[in-house]
């Protein structure tokens, strides 16, 4: 039998026929884009680690690939390779770079790297600093189910991260204090950023309150900041026994271990931020008639339920938004039991669990959604 060798235009019309050679190396460049664009989220969590944020921060200057090198002791055989991770950071727009007097005068001017708004966002001692929610996201306990998303599809397990561990994140938690204590720490890292927009641009949604109740608040973050910005309101945070040990309230702020799938104390208003995304539909409904008990004996005009949460397939949102949208569904589905929603199965969640109305203030990727009885 003759032997028909494979050439370029042969493989063209393998795929269609009507592709130009350009289409294909779109399409491979598309292909190797999304294949290695783990290296961008793994060079930010390097630069974290490394302090690169906090030693341009500390600096007070840009900084030049020497000096960095320097700052950070980088052994003098990895300064190529620190080159290397800035260009992908800088492309990344984490970092800009600028020119700098060189400090040899016979020597040109150099180039210097200095913060944008996203990483001085991750210098460690910045109020409002994300530095430990990137490490955290990237660790491995959250990377390595999806190296199990696969075979999750063809087992009974509840997702990925079971498939992995044998049990699910709650119970993985409680027996490993290393990954319980920076899950925690990251989640108060995003808490702080949230509660300085909420009590700035939402005031209204807790105007008239007196009492509310954090449902998996954790360490009180948000439960601080909001009391803080109305006198007039005492919060209590619920959350498992494990995470709130230990922790001392106030007068105004009180700590309740316990389950909310079993009970919620009584409250003018129950506050939800990135809980009811981890369930299934099911169990959100279950939280949720909980949270309608809770807030039964309120003789508040105004009592509700105060959810922070991602709304999927938001009008009008550019791609860029959308895209970060559904990598989070995509952790949801990979972590937990649960999933980002559309209004319309946001609606259909309220609905179903005894609620007449709803009403949604959008606060970047995530909106606030006011929830009455």
């Amino acid at each position: 039998m003759k032997k028909v060798l494979s050439t370029p235009s042969t493989k063209m019309a393998f795929l269609n026929g009507l592709e130009s050679t350009q289409d294909l190396l779109d399409a491979q460049a598309h292909v190797w884009s999304h294949t290695f664009n783990y290296i961008n989220s793994m060079s930010l969590k390097c630069a974290v680690q490394l302090g690169i944020p906090d030693a341009i921060h500390k600096h007070g200057a840009p900084m030049t690939l020497s000096q960095l090198a320097d700052a950070l002791s980088i052994n003098n055989t990895k300064s190529n390779g620190l080159f290397r991770l800035m260009r992908i950071l800088v492309h990344s727009k984490f970092f800009d770079k600028v020119k700098a007097l060189s400090e040899d005068e016979d020597k040109e001017e150099e180039e210097a790297y200095c913060l944008t708004l996203a990483s001085r966002f991750l210098v460690k001692d910045e109020p409002l600093s994300m530095a430990t929610f990137v490490v955290a996201m990237i660790d491995p306990t959250f990377v390595d189910p999806f190296h199990h998303v696969s075979e999750w599809f063809g087992d009974d397990n509840p997702s990925p991260f079971f498939t992995k561990n044998g049990r699910n994140v709650w119970e993985y938690a409680r027996v490993e204090q290393s990954f319980n204590q920076l899950f925690n720490e990251a989640m108060a890292t995003d808490a702080r950023l949230v509660t300085s927009i909420l009590v700035q641009e939402c005031k209204q949604v807790f105007e008239g309150l007196e009492m509310m109740v954090d449902v998996g608040g954790g360490t009180g973050i948000v439960a601080r900041g909001v009391g803080a910005a109305f006198p007039g309101l005492k919060c209590v945070v619920l959350d498992l026994p494990h995470v709130v040990a230990g922790l001392e309230g106030s007068d105004k702020l009180s700590f309740v271990g316990g389950d909310m799938f079993q009970f919620i104390p009584n409250a003018d208003a129950v506050f939800l931020k990135w809980i009811l995304h981890d369930w299934n539909d099911e169990e959100c409904v279950r939280i949720l008639k909980k949270c309608k008990e809770a807030i039964a004996g309120s003789k508040k005009n105004g009592k509700k339920v105060i959810i922070v949460d991602i709304i999927v397939g938001d009008k009008g949102e550019d791609d860029k938004t959308t895209e970060s949208k559904l990598l989070f569904d995509g952790m949801m589905m990979a972590e937990v039991t649960g999933k980002e929603r559309s209004e319309k199965e946001w609606a259909n969640l309220f609905y179903t669990s005894g609620f007449q109305k709803y009403n949604i203030t959008p606060l970047g990727l995530r909106s606030v959604i006011e929830v009455f009885p």
